[in-house]
């Protein structure tokens, strides 16, 4: 399977672009705005996948034509730039492919970090009222610390939580985060839950902050 890393240059797209390098044989696209940082990235994240011993080739473009490429299409940008990117990206969509997004809407203040949803209810219900009819959304991978996934000497044993009203659409987007290993998918129902999902980030960032030894705060179900 192909996927598409739109925004793939930042954090939360190097995580997930080097745990696909390096426990799946999938095939990952780096997508930016410009197609020269996403070429950057994806021979950077190359070059650190061979470091420990995972010999990949990892590809990058304009975040058109990576969206062209792929089944798996996922918007790694932050939640004020999802509609955008969906919008620019649109062209490139069709039926058959799953749009994922891992964005969760906060607002810091003196206290800490806050959820700040957007008027559509959540940025999962965003990204579905602007990806194209025939599109379906899957909420995935909010609640992964970004400097977690990115190291490669960490064990995950984590769960993310998949929102989404299609059911194939989030068996295979259920499968793709459990090829991760130490990675495990739970069904949190339909888009509608989104929002509590994402309320989930900004706690764990509030946790991580106040409790020493909880950096990289993850979520496991037990």
């Amino acid at each position: 399977m192909r996927i598409a890393l739109l925004g793939g240059t930042g954090e939360v797209g190097e995580g997930l672009a080097l745990r696909w390098g390096y426990h799946t044989d999938h095939d990952v696209v780096i997508g930016s705005r410009d197609p020269d940082d996403a070429h950057a990235a994806a021979d950077e994240y190359a070059a650190t996948l061979s470091a420990h011993g995972r010999e990949r080739k990892l590809t990058g473009f304009r975040n058109g034509m990576a969206a062209d490429r792929a089944d798996i299409v996922v918007l790694a940008v932050p939640p004020y730039h999802v509609a955008d990117t969906v919008e620019s990206v649109a062209d490139s969509l069709d039926g058959d492919d799953v749009l994922v997004t891992p964005a969760a809407g906060m607002q810091r203040d003196e206290d800490g970090f806050h959820a700040h949803l957007p008027g559509a209810g959540s940025v999962t219900e965003l990204v579905a009222d602007a990806a194209p009819e025939p599109v379906p959304v899957v909420g995935a991978f909010h609640n992964l610390a970004a400097g977690r996934l990115a190291d490669l000497d960490r064990e995950l044993g984590i769960d993310t939580l998949l929102v989404g009203d299609d059911p194939a659409a989030k068996d295979r987007v259920a499968g793709l985060a459990e090829d991760i290993d130490g990675l495990r998918a739970l069904d949190a129902g339909g888009l509608a839950n989104a929002a509590e999902v994402e309320s989930l980030t900004p706690l764990l960032i509030n946790v991580a902050q106040h409790n020493d030894g909880l950096s990289d705060l993850g979520v496991s179900f037990r």
